[in-house]
């Protein structure tokens, strides 16, 4: 793989981690209530100097360490998600010129255009093929050393715990957090099917 191929790679996964953090400030701006991981990274912004950005930083290189001590496999984008996506979320956090969103129904318009900038900037990353993030990597070494249950399960097992500590933390909890928890893979699926039907076509 010659240096030119990896720093266009490096550019299509910086490409797609601003889009999914786009589609991240979406769902907070919603202001109905966080994913679990956000909820959390909000939660530990509430109790220490830092802000967001930084929070999900500091926890996604914590876990890019467990993720290490594992022994999952990682890649150059495993390491650029971990330092990039929570500061590009706080960068459009800033950026954003509108006041905070008090209307429900618009809430929930926004937390369902936000998963699809999510799953869309998933997809860009994920053409990079240089390896899945950080809480991804997680997942699945946690589910190696639980072999005896199904992944799906791990899966809610982990969220229920980042949820139950970003929550004692004072993290935003509503129903968009039942949005997010049950309905962004659901959005995600429907825009890869989409992507995927219009590369055949091409």
């Amino acid at each position: 793989m010659t240096r030119k191929t990896i720093f266009l790679q490096w550019l299509q996964i910086v490409a797609g981690l601003l889009v999914f953090s786009l589609g991240v400030h979406l769902t907070i701006y919603a202001n109905i209530g966080l994913a679990p991981w956000d909820c959390l990274g909000m939660g530990i912004a509430k109790h220490t100097p830092l802000n967001y950005g930084l929070s999900m930083t500091c926890m996604a290189v914590i876990i890019l360490l467990i993720d290490l001590a594992q022994r999952e496999k990682i890649g150059y984008g495993t390491i650029i998600d971990a330092l990039l996506t929570g500061n590009f979320v706080q960068m459009y956090n800033d950026l954003n010129p509108f006041p905070e969103n008090q209307n429900l129904w618009m809430g929930i318009v926004l937390m369902v255009i936000g998963f699809v900038f999510m799953a869309l900037g998933m997809w860009i990353y994920m053409k990079a093929a240089q390896c899945c993030g950080p809480r991804d990597a997680l997942l699945v070494g946690l589910g190696k050393r639980m072999p005896k249950l199904p992944i799906g399960l791990v899966e809610i097992l982990l969220w229920a715990v980042v949820l139950l500590l970003g929550w004692l933390l004072g993290g935003p909890v509503g129903i968009g957090t039942l949005i997010s928890t049950f309905g962004a893979g659901a959005v995600m699926q429907l825009v890869y099917i989409t992507r995927c039907g219009l590369n055949r076509e091409r």
